[in-house]
């Protein structure tokens, strides 16, 4: 990995880049990951590069919704096996989910280097990767379609980062919660989850563990209330009128 100085202006955003080049020369990224985190992290310079209210909200709602639920399990692909298997491990063990591989541009060897990667990153138990427990999601024909019936097909709640818009449709009409990190509120992805953190997985997910955290111990009906008052849709709302301040911002400087 090339070394990459601190004091670069864009430290934080190269550094992102070259975990994912190096998780695709180690067969954990799809090239096609590569052309879709770029498409992201274009999203992330109208947020200002920063996690604002709104995406502090979601997260709070999302820990909420983990915290309530009696099966959640969290889907990783190839990017985010790359960019953060260290806390996707820990959001797991913190909140009692199970971690299922699931990929778009599947391949045996490629889900296999990203076992490994969780593995050596602390986890024992890893779905979606024994075919005597294949299921199959219907409404989709990717290959994201194979699930395990250990794990997404049982499960209520579902944490998909990073995830295509027909699977997060196809989970809802399962009967799923399905709870999304998208840098793009107007994908499909974000307007059909049940609670999207539109904010950059690498800034989001220490705060969602932080939240889990934070409001464990608060009883069955203070967490319902959260998830109740949260609203997806008009978080979306709110969450672009923060683009387009923070362009306006940006406008007076140019």
């Amino acid at each position: 990995m090339t070394l990459i100085p601190k004091s670069h202006p864009r430290a934080k955003s190269l550094l992102i880049r070259e975990k994912l080049v190096s998780g695709f020369e180690n067969g954990l990224v799809a090239k096609e990951g590569l052309l879709a985190q770029g498409r992201g992290e274009a999203f992330d310079y109208l947020l200002g590069e920063k996690t604002g209210r709104t995406a502090r909200k979601a997260i709070k709602a999302a820990a909420a919704q983990i915290l309530l639920a009696d099966f959640p399990v969290i889907s990783v692909n190839g990017n985010i096996a790359a960019l953060c298997p260290r806390e996707i491990v820990t959001l797991a063990k913190t909140v009692n989910a199970k971690i299922e591989v699931n990929l778009f541009y599947t391949d045996e060897k490629r889900k296999q280097n990203i076992v490994k990667t969780l593995k050596k990153n602390g986890t024992k138990e890893i779905l979606g990767v024994n075919n005597s427990s294949k299921a199959t999601l219907r409404g989709i024909d990717s290959a994201r379609r194979i699930i395990d019936k250990n794990g997404i097909l049982s499960a209520d709640v579902v944490v998909v980062p990073l995830e295509d818009g027909d699977r997060t449709m196809a989970l809802r009409k399962a009967g799923k919660i399905v709870i999304t990190f998208d840098l793009n509120p107007f994908s499909r992805t974000s307007q059909t989850a049940n609670i999207t953190i539109v904010d950059n997985v690498i800034r989001a997910i220490d705060l969602l563990i932080d939240s889990c955290k934070k409001i464990s111990k608060k009883n069955r009906s203070a967490l319902q209330k959260i998830v109740k008052d949260f609203d997806n849709k008009r978080n979306l709302s709110e969450n672009i009128i923060e683009i387009k301040n923070n362009l306006s911002r940006r406008a007076q400087f140019a």
